[in-house]
């Protein structure tokens, strides 16, 4: 039998669905973006935490060292400045006002961030990863949840690299060993409605 999941401890992590993001690390962008939606839409119907994780900084930039191989460029440019054009979450993927939005300024979506405090004090045990790039936030963000002892789910298809390569031995051999991977279409058809239909058989006659 297939493990159900309890929505009241599970939470989707929508990771870096920026719109300067979107545009220019992840490829069929409409597809991603459908599925990435319908993600967050079935886990809103059963109740389960949508949490949405951006990269952003202070004017300026003093949250990144000039040595930073990775930031250094963010800061020489000046993107990802609170407010700027490309910050914003895509559209297609917008949060709702009940959503929490978890700021960081560096690859992995924990570090240097609240973002476990907040899973913890609303009891999530399951997370849920969506992200742009898979060689990035998501396989940041999926070391540091794995080594807090979180249950890890990763939305294969609701992830995208420039490195078609990378993404797939990542979530072919390197993900699997501490997650599992599933696409959107397992995830929805298997564990969201199942879990609804037995709720709904709990609670008819």
């Amino acid at each position: 039998m297939t493990d159900l999941l309890d929505p009241k401890t599970t939470a989707v992590l929508v990771m870096d669905f920026q719109t300067l993001i979107v545009e220019g690390f992840a490829e069929g962008q409409e597809q991603l973006l459908d599925r990435t939606s319908r993600l967050i839409a079935a886990a809103r119907k059963a109740d389960a935490m949508v949490l949405y994780v951006v990269v952003g900084f202070r004017a300026g930039h003093p949250e990144i060292n000039p040595h930073n191989p990775v930031f250094a460029p963010v800061r020489t440019s000046g993107l990802f400045a609170s407010g700027t054009p490309g910050t914003e979450i895509h559209p297609a993927v917008a949060p709702k006002p009940e959503d929490v939005v978890v700021t960081k300024h560096r690859v992995g979506a924990f570090t240097g961030t609240d973002l476990d405090m907040v899973l913890r004090a609303n009891g999530i045990h399951t997370l849920i990863l969506a992200g742009i790039a898979t060689s990035g936030v998501v396989l940041s963000t999926l070391r540091h949840a794995a080594d807090a002892d979180y249950r890890i789910i990763v939305a294969s298809d609701c992830c995208s690299d420039r490195d078609p390569e990378v993404h797939r031995v990542l979530l072919e051999k390197v993900f699997p060993r501490q997650a599992k991977v599933q696409t959107s279409e397992e995830i929805l058809s298997t564990l969201w409605i199942t879990n609804n239909n037995v709720m709904a058989r709990k609670c008819g006659p």
